[in-house]
């Protein structure tokens, strides 16, 4: 493993993205617990990718632009979904009880899942990204790319969790100010819009 493909995930994972959006809403709306489900359920999220790459998937998502396209409004669709509900999700973010410990954690994992699984150009990453690290005449090229995706994953894991609780930890000094929490809820709102857009301008 080197220290280049380290690196390089760690810059990539720590980025903010919607997979951190998404657990950092978890954290500050539900606590330490829902966030490091939802950072598990953003990490699932990488591994149809990580398969479509492995399996030569990705390269017709490269070569069709139709279903490129069609990944890539479902993916703006759900992201504008999740700024809807982060609209409206009023009582779990404004109350420190309640609906917010009964969010089932089968939902989270989903909806984290989803983020991930529903943006075209986390598998074009990855098929730009992993071959880089897999040196030419390797014995198993797969296995060494499952490594990778393996090693990628844990590093998801980790710094996702780490922001999650971050967030959590911070959600116990502004859950009883109302004014901030709606601040916050409208702040996450918006950047799922804004990942929307970002996604809605990329091009194969």
């Amino acid at each position: 493993m080197s220290v280049a493909f380290l690196v390089t995930t760690l810059i990539v994972v720590a980025t903010p993205g919607t997979g951190v959006v998404y657990t950092l809403a978890a954290g500050l709306s539900r606590g330490r617990r829902a966030s490091l489900v939802a950072a598990f359920g953003c990490t699932l999220g990488t591994v149809p990718h990580m398969v479509a790459t492995i399996t030569g998937v990705a390269a017709v998502l490269h070569a069709s632009a139709t279903a490129f396209q069609g990944l890539k409004l479902l993916g703006i669709g759900y992201l504008l979904f999740m700024a809807w509900t982060m609209l409206r999700d009023r009582s779990d973010l404004l109350t420190g009880h309640g609906g917010a410990e009964h969010v089932p954690a089968v939902r989270v994992i989903v909806s984290g899942i989803l983020i991930n699984l529903l943006n075209p150009k986390l598998t074009l990453f990855f098929f730009a990204f992993f071959p880089q690290f897999v040196p030419a005449g390797t014995a198993d090229p797969v296995g060494r790319m499952l490594l990778l995706g393996a090693v990628f994953m844990a590093v998801t894991l980790v710094i996702f969790s780490a922001y999650g609780l971050l967030a959590a930890t911070l959600r116990e000094r502004v859950i009883s100010r109302p004014r901030v929490m709606t601040w916050i809820r409208r702040t996450f709102a918006g950047s799922f819009v804004a990942l929307g857009a970002h996604l809605a301008t990329a091009s194969r």
